[in-house]
C-alpha cells in the first residue's frame, strides 16, 4: 500500500526483540500481578456480546491468553491471538486449548505472505483471502495494552494494520494506560519493558484518524498487586471500523 498505510508501518518497524525477552521472563507472574482486571473483563463482555455468533476475533498481544481469549472463545468465537513472547503463547495454549495462538509481530501481518498462517479455513485458499490486509479476515479485534509497547510514530500505523484486517463495520476494543509519554523505560516485574501512551483526548484522535468511530469509552483506576509499576489510568475504547 501507500506510504500511509502497511509499507510505511514496515519502515518504522524497530527491533522489539528486548520486549518479548521481558515477557518470556515474566511468564505466568503477570497474571500474578495483575489478578484483577476489572476493565479489561467489561470491555472484553461488551465485545464479546456486539459480536455476530461465532465471529472471529483478533488477540493482539494475547500474553497467557487470560482473560480475553478464554473469555470470547467461552463465548463461542473463533479467536486467534498473536504475541511476540514464545512463552506467552506457551502459556495460552496451555491455557486456551480451542483458541489459535500465534508467535508474530503485529508489523508481521502487513503482507500476503505473513498473513497465510492466519487466514481463515472457511474461505477458500484461491488468492484473494491470501493477498494484502483487506476487510474480510477478522470479525473483531480485541488489543488490550499491547499498542502501548510500541513507539508513538508506529502506533498510526499499528491502528492502519488492525483497520485493514476487519471486515467492514467490525469491532475494535482497545486499551491503553493514560499517560504523555513516548517509548519510556519503565521497571516491570524486575525486568524493564519500554512503553508509549496518550492523554484520553489524544488517543480518541489516533484512533478515529486510523478510520475507525468510538462507539464507547471507560477508564479505571488500577493498582497492580504485586509489581514495582505504580498505580495508573486505564482507559478502554470500544470501536467500530468505518468503511
Amino acid at each position: 500500500m501507500s506510504g500511509d498505510g502497511y509499507d510505511g508501518y514496515d519502515r518504522l518497524r524497530i527491533d522489539r526483540t528486548g520486549q518479548a525477552e521481558a515477557f518470556d521472563a515474566i511468564g505466568d507472574r503477570y497474571d500474578e500481578a495483575f489478578p484483577h482486571k476489572e476493565g479489561q473483563l467489561i470491555s472484553g463482555r461488551t465485545l464479546a456480546e456486539q459480536l455476530p455468533a461465532g465471529s472471529r476475533v483478533l488477540d493482539v498481544g494475547c500474553g497467557t491468553g487470560l482473560p480475553t481469549a478464554a473469555q470470547l472463545t467461552e463465548a463461542g468465537h473463533r479467536v486467534v491471538g498473536i504475541d511476540l513472547s514464545p512463552a506467552m503463547v506457551k502459556l495460552a495454549r496451555d491455557n486456551v486449548p480451542a483458541a489459535e495462538f500465534h508467535v508474530a509481530d503485529l508489523a508481521d501481518l502487513s503482507g500476503p505472505t505473513d498473513l497465510a498462517d492466519l487466514a481463515d479455513p472457511a474461505v477458500p485458499a484461491d488468492g484473494e483471502a491470501q493477498g494484502p490486509p483487506g476487510p474480510g479476515l477478522f470479525d473483531g479485534i480485541a488489543a488490550y495494552f499491547s499498542l502501548l509497547m510500541l513507539p508513538r510514530a508506529e502506533i498510526p500505523y499499528a491502528l492502519r494494520t488492525l483497520h485493514g484486517l476487519l471486515r467492514p463495520e467490525g469491532l475494535l476494543a482497545l486499551s491503553m494506560v493514560e499517560a504523555d509519554v513516548d517509548d519510556f523505560a519503565i521497571p516491570f516485574l524486575g525486568r524493564t519493558i519500554r512503553v508509549s501512551g496518550y492523554v484520553r483526548d489524544e488517543l480518541r484522535q489516533v484512533v478515529l484518524d486510523a478510520g475507525f468511530e468510538v462507539a464507547g469509552e471507560d477508564s479505571y483506576s488500577y493498582a497492580p498487586a504485586s509489581t514495582d509499576v505504580p498505580p495508573e489510568i486505564q482507559l478502554f475504547l470500544n470501536c467500530r471500523r468505518r468503511a
